[in-house]
């Protein structure tokens, strides 16, 4: 069974809060993969190509770092050709901090993106031609 660490983040009168690392991280990959020109979430380089992840694995491509109060979070993130990929990255960066904070209460003290690749569009088919005569 995998091993879940968890972050004690209140307590209060009725308890203690808790929220696993696994939730702040995928809280994180969600509000990256909201920014336009993120084509989605990276699990790494095999053999020289950032694998893109699906929808349902956003954590894998998220780290962070969750301390009592504080969180620092490092992406890893696939672009579409042809957007700026700074102006990219301060959106991610603003989006997943907002998002964090919003919903965990916990202070964000950094959000790293690290652009692993490059998405580029898929070429339409084309439609087959009929033939002139039958």
């Amino acid at each position: 069974m995998e091993k879940v660490e968890f972050v004690e983040h209140r307590e209060n009168e009725l308890g203690a809060i808790r929220i696993a690392d696994e939730v702040v991280a995928i809280i994180a990959g969600l509000a990256a993969t909201e920014v336009n020109g993120i084509a989605g979430m990276s699990g790494g380089l095999a053999g020289g190509i950032a694998e893109m992840l699906g929808r349902k694995n956003l954590a894998k491509g998220v780290k962070v770092e969750v301390g009592e109060r504080e969180a620092a979070i490092d992406l890893f993130c696939i672009v579409e050709y042809g957007v700026r990929i700074p102006e990219v990255a301060t959106r991610v960066q603003q989006n997943v901090k907002e998002a964090v904070e919003t919903m965990t209460g916990l202070r964000v003290v950094e959000v790293n993106v690290h652009i692993q690749g490059v998405s580029f569009p898929q070429p339409e088919p084309k439609e087959e031609e009929t033939p002139r005569v039958k």
